[in-house]
């Protein structure tokens, strides 16, 4: 589905990005991913890719910060000649994002979550206007579009993932590319692994079926979204419950 291209996933060390990265590359496609901390997990990531029989490269960076992500885009090029799709995968939730949360939580939540997609986004724009060609992929939340009263700069920021994805879904399609979002619910990893018992039931309740969703599954949408099938398909949001 994705035979020789070159996909950078933002966040790839674990979760959805980790899932993501090995299917794209048992798809055919070579993976740059991105960590901030997690230096052994992207490791194994690319041991993995690696093992598959395609190129893989990890690199460590803050994407909050714009020069560290025009660093990454430039990194890419140079080793790769070229980036095909992007993933804006990256971001976290942090405790203290309630309604009254302090100032700095909003600010480092809103950092994590939505400038580092505005960062990849416009430096990877770059390299598609040039190439007539690109794809991006934003992995945002329900909570972007409905809210919710404990993590309020996190839906915000979310939200605003949805927005850019509208904005660059219209530049993009003037030069063949296009842009969409994946809005899941709860996913089993990160913050759920190893969240209090009653309020991972408490969230629980709320899903549709009594269930967190897989990583895996958000994986396989993504990989969709970046092959030629959904060629036709700029600028939606696919809520995943």
């Amino acid at each position: 589905m994705l035979k020789n291209k070159v996909a950078l996933i933002t966040g790839g060390s674990s979760g959805i990005g980790m899932f993501t990265a090995i299917l794209f590359a048992k798809n055919g496609a070579d993976v740059i991913i991105t960590y901030k901390n997690n230096e052994k997990g992207a490791q194994d990531v690319v041991n993995k890719i690696n093992k598959l029989g395609r190129k893989a490269l990890a690199i460590k960076a803050d994407l909050a910060k714009e020069n560290s992500a025009k660093q990454v885009i430039d990194k890419i090029i140079k080793e790769f000649k070229n980036l095909d799709i992007l993933v804006n995968n990256a971001g976290g939730y942090i405790n203290g994002d309630e309604w009254n949360g302090k100032y700095s939580v909003w600010l480092e939540s809103l950092k994590q979550n939505l400038i580092s997609v505005m960062n990849m986004s416009k430096y990877a724009t770059n390299i598609f206007q040039k190439q007539k060609y690109g794809i991006i992929i934003n992995v945002s939340s329900k909570h972007g579009v409905t809210g919710h009263a404990d993590s309020i700069s996190y839906g915000a920021a979310k939200a605003g993932i949805i927005n850019i994805t509208h904005s660059y879904a219209k530049l993009l399609s003037e030069f063949n590319g296009r842009v969409n979002v994946i809005s899941p619910s709860a996913i089993n990893t990160g913050y759920w692994l190893t969240a209090p018992e009653e309020e991972l039931k408490e969230r629980l309740s709320r899903t549709k079926n009594n269930k967190l969703i897989e990583p895996e599954t958000v994986a396989e949408k993504i990989l969709f979204l970046a092959s030629d099938e959904a060629i036709n398909i700029n600028g939606q949001n696919f809520l995943i419950e």
